[in-house]
């Protein structure tokens, strides 16, 4: 690894935080261990990380509260919850505010790297691959920023909203594919990865509501499709695609 990637890790078991920050340094990623949600949030102000890998059931401060904390100073960067808890409710939570992905302990040490990986190959094919900007009825949505603009009125996404925006936008008028969605953006097509999804585009929804002319809808038995009115305008600027 050329430039290594710096991992936040927030653990109160000693034991277990201690070796899987050997095992991740042992992969080359440098990787910072804070013994519970407090420390977390004091070292975390005062690094630059890539991915945060945050224990639910801490001390002091959770990690659900630790992560909502997390995106305020850093919108963008990817998180995994780590849990022994097995409860739907739990674990959709953790999608609601804005999880990567979610590992349910006990697990492997290569399944979190992989997953890692994964996160972060596909955080980096998204910054080199999308289209910088849509003009999408009466929103201007900036890819790179991350924002949706309407009438001087600027909304930013989180980085699960503006992946997923991104892919319907790819696909306008056209079928985006559940489990091709699933997979794209959060590698698994799992049951709660499913349901995570299904937030994300409710909150899209809410986000378009002011153009009549948008909708989201849903095709049963595959996936969703974006309605919005197409306009052919040759003057319009190279990079910017007009939906």
């Amino acid at each position: 690894m050329e430039d290594k990637l710096k991992i936040f890790f927030c653990e109160d078991d000693e034991n277990l935080g201690m070796l899987l920050r050997e095992y991740l340094q042992a992969k080359g990623y440098i990787t910072d261990l804070y013994p519970d949600g407090e420390a977390g949030y004091k070292g975390f102000a005062k690094g630059q990380y890539d991915l945060c890998v945050l224990d639910v059931m801490m001390p002091k401060k959770d990690g659900f509260t630790l992560a909502q904390e997390i995106r305020v100073m850093n919108p963008d960067i990817p998180v995994i919850f780590l849990t022994a808890k097995t409860m739907k409710e739990d674990i959709l939570e953790g999608f609601r505010i804005g999880a990567d992905d979610y590992l349910t302990k006990p697990f492997s040490m290569e399944e979190l790297l992989l997953r890692i990986e994964a996160i972060l190959r596909r955080v980096k094919g998204k910054k080199t691959k999308e289209v910088p900007f849509y003009k999408l009825g009466d929103y201007l949505f900036d890819t790179q920023k991350q924002t949706l603009t309407n009438d001087g009125e600027v909304t930013k996404l989180t980085t699960k909203e503006s992946e997923l925006l991104s892919l319907l936008c790819a696909h306008a008028n056209e079928v985006l594919e559940r489990n091709y969605a699933l997979k794209t953006i959060w590698v698994d097509d799992n049951y709660f990865n499913a349901r995570s999804m299904d937030v994300y585009i409710t909150k899209l929804r809410k986000l378009l509501k002011d153009d009549h002319k948008l909708e989201i809808i849903n095709i049963h038995g595959k996936g969703y499709k974006l309605i919005t009115p197409f306009a052919d305008d040759p003057t319009r600027e190279e990079d910017i695609r007009v939906l």
